[in-house]
């Protein structure tokens, strides 16, 4: 098992890490209990973590449907309501069992009520082991816009429990796997060499383990993403303009999927600024390529994407900032990049990616 000092709260990595969980519950002593989860995990996961820890059978389940759909301000009421229902006060503890939703949602309704309940985050899929549950984002997305309406609020502790991967799709694994090239990209170059190698053999609890001690140590440094931690945004100003665009429509992106796509455009963006060489950009090109299946957005306008990223956080009285790669394993913050240059980096990507 690993411990992992965050901000204020701890990270415990393993397939203990719930023994953990029912150790802090023994100590902190909350009034009650609140269980945010969808129907998916509810099913395949909920079982095994009441029977690790006993203490959770009185809680109250909080269901949602599973998707990007339900991280939205009718699932935030939801919560609340159920909250208010079940007499929720000051010391009541809502843990949120899930994906990236569950911990976004969950984390940003805590936040919220009563300004301000306690939470936890038991992360169920890789994307939200890796990246999601910690760092303190939460947020919800509103009118098509991704993450528009959050805080920045510490969990009391993440608890990272591996088993949970068994049941995922090798398409979530993969929407996961994204978040960590990422981290790899902007932030350390030999476990980008070690990424490049990626096999079915690969252990995903040494994955996790880096990805979080990178991540963490940028938190640390930087917990209201006003400096350095704006690193973590490579390929997420493309990848959230993408993911928006598809929000409402029958097959929505994965948000791995989209970020995914944004890594490449935005690399493609980092070579335009003379930020990396065309070596490199061809190198970023075939390890994504060969790992993943990126797809054209051909089909978007790319003055949809322009006119999402112009509401994007980053933005600035219509000037576009990025967060781009200055070498692999190496970032530069607030770039402005011009729409023309967008284009390009989009059309580009479209003519190469078929």
């Amino acid at each position: 098992m690993t411990l992992i000092k965050s901000n204020g709260y701890n990270i415990i990595i393993g397939d203990n890490s719930i023994d953990s969980l029912s150790n802090f519950l023994e100590i902190k002593k909350y009034t009650s209990y609140f269980i945010l989860s969808d129907q998916n995990i509810i099913k395949l996961c909920l079982p095994h973590l009441l029977i690790a820890c006993p203490k959770l059978i009185t809680a109250q389940i909080i269901k949602i449907k599973p998707g990007e759909k339900s991280k939205s301000l009718k699932f935030s009421t939801l919560i609340w309501q159920t909250l208010i229902d079940k007499n929720a006060d000051k010391n009541a503890l809502l843990i949120n069992f899930g994906g990236g939703v569950i911990s976004d949602l969950g984390g940003f309704s805590a936040a919220t009520f009563k300004r301000g309940i306690d939470f936890i985050n038991i992360p169920t899929t890789l994307l939200a082991m890796a990246d999601a549950s910690l760092g303190g984002k939460t947020g919800i997305n509103f009118n098509e816009f991704k993450n528009i309406i959050g805080t920045i609020k510490q969990p009391k502790g993440v608890f990272i429990n591996t088993e949970f991967l068994k049941t995922l799709s090798q398409r979530q694994l993969k929407n996961g796997l994204a978040e960590i090239y990422k981290i790899a990209l902007v932030n350390s170059h030999p476990f980008w060499n070690e990424l490049a190698a990626f096999s079915e053999k690969t252990s995903y609890i040494k994955l996790i383990t880096k990805s979080i001690q990178i991540k963490n140590k940028i938190i640390l440094k930087d917990p209201f993403d006003i400096g350095i931690r704006k690193s973590l945004n490579f390929g997420h100003t493309i990848g959230h303009a993408i993911e928006s665009e598809f929000l409402n429509s029958e097959a929505p992106m994965l948000h791995g999927e989209a970020v995914l796509i944004g890594l490449l455009i935005e690399s493609k963006i980092s070579y335009q600024k003379q930020l990396i060489s065309k070596p490199m950009l061809i190198e970023i090109y075939s390890v994504l390529t060969s790992h993943f299946k990126p797809r054209s957005i051909s089909e978007i306008p790319i003055s949809s994407i322009i006119n999402r990223i112009k509401n994007d956080k980053k933005a600035s009285k219509n000037i576009l900032l990025f967060s781009l790669i200055n070498g692999i394993g190496s970032f530069k913050i607030d770039v402005i990049v011009s729409e023309t240059q967008i284009q390009k980096a989009i059309t580009d990507h479209n003519n190469l990616i078929r």
